[in-house]
């Protein structure tokens, strides 16, 4: 069976989705799987279990030329990418017009269907002609984690029952994992799309300070130029054991990020792909939006990754608290 998957983007969403992945291949054995994501985030996908082929979409920097020959030419690759596989299913799990539009232009096999949300869930957006361009849209609960929301499109798409066990099947390169006697290193996440999600400056100094007094060295992974200034200041600061890496695409960066002895972060992409990672974490939220897109509880045994929230922020104290229940320390 060959099944192609759309999620454009962003991030954490595209984290999110890859559990739904891990349960269809459980379910169907020989399923093929297909995922048309946003370039950018390729490399990531590539690292998942059970993903054949990434066919990159370059929206968001065809935008900028929409009219130029290079344009033109990604565009006439992306499309016979897109229509040189015949599947058996097209699951739109972003829900938005972009990507119903390319679930509609992927080709079918005989007897196959195109699936959707046939609703908004709760805290995501979401357009009408995802359900309109898809053979057939499924209504979904309104109140609904992220990565639940995907597993159960899947689930009820293909026709099997969502499995106890959550994998995201999330792998890197054995390479990138620390040697023993190397002196481990706890990955700071500070940086974030919205400011509001941001955690105070000096709240990350103290939270430093503990990390290096408990034996750590830290590592400080960064996305653009704000956040490489800040990055600069808290190894300022804090010395010799920080580490500002160099900027990385999201391959090597999930390779990096493996060999951390654990992370703490604010609600970010990077953060989702320590989740994803299965390593020591901390999510740290300034609204209460955990419940949708934080860790998830574990079936059995303790919890390698707590959220932790408050207004207007965490203090260092909760989340030192929290990490200590993570790590073991």
């Amino acid at each position: 069976m060959n099944i192609l998957i759309v999620k454009l983007s962003s991030l954490g969403d595209v984290v999110h989705a890859m559990p739904a992945v891990q349960d269809l291949r459980a379910a169907i054995p020989g399923a093929v799987v297909d995922w048309v994501v946003e370039g950018g985030f390729a490399p990531l996908v590539r690292r998942c279990d059970g993903v054949r082929r990434v066919i990159g979409f370059g929206l968001r920097r065809w935008r900028r030329a929409p009219l130029g020959a290079q344009t033109a030419a990604e565009w006439r690759v992306f499309r016979e990418q897109l229509r040189g596989q015949r599947y058996d299913a097209v699951i739109d799990l972003q829900g938005l017009t972009k990507s119903a539009l390319v679930a509609r232009a992927a080709r079918l096999a005989p007897g196959g269907r195109r699936y959707a949300m046939a609703n908004r869930t709760e805290g995501s957006s979401y357009e009408a002609p995802t359900r309109w361009l898809a053979d057939v849209a499924i209504r979904l609960e309104p109140h609904v984690h992220a990565v639940t929301r995907s597993r159960e499109l899947c689930a009820r798409a293909l026709g099997y029952r969502l499995p106890a066990a959550l994998r995201f099947g999330l792998h890197a390169d054995p390479q990138a994992v620390a040697e023993p006697g190397e002196v481990p290193s706890v990955a700071l996440i500070h940086g974030t799309s919205r400011a509001d999600k941001c955690w105070p400056e000096p709240h990350w100094l103290e939270l430093g300070r503990r990390l290096v007094a408990d034996g750590f060295r830290l590592a400080l992974p960064h996305g653009d130029e704000a956040e490489l200034q800040r990055a600069r200041r808290i190894a300022q600061a804090l010395g010799p054991a920080v580490d500002v890496w160099p900027r990385l695409d999201l391959g090597h960066l999930t390779d990096r990020l493996a060999g951390c002895a654990g992370v703490i972060g604010v609600d970010s992409g990077l953060s989702h792909v320590a989740v994803a990672l299965d390593l020591p974490h901390v999510q740290i939220y300034n609204f209460d939006t955990a419940w949708r897109t934080g860790p998830l509880p574990p079936a059995a045994g303790p919890a390698r990754q707590r959220s932790v929230h408050a207004a207007p922020s965490p203090s260092v104290d909760a989340v030192w608290l929290a990490w200590q229940g993570v790590s073991g320390r």
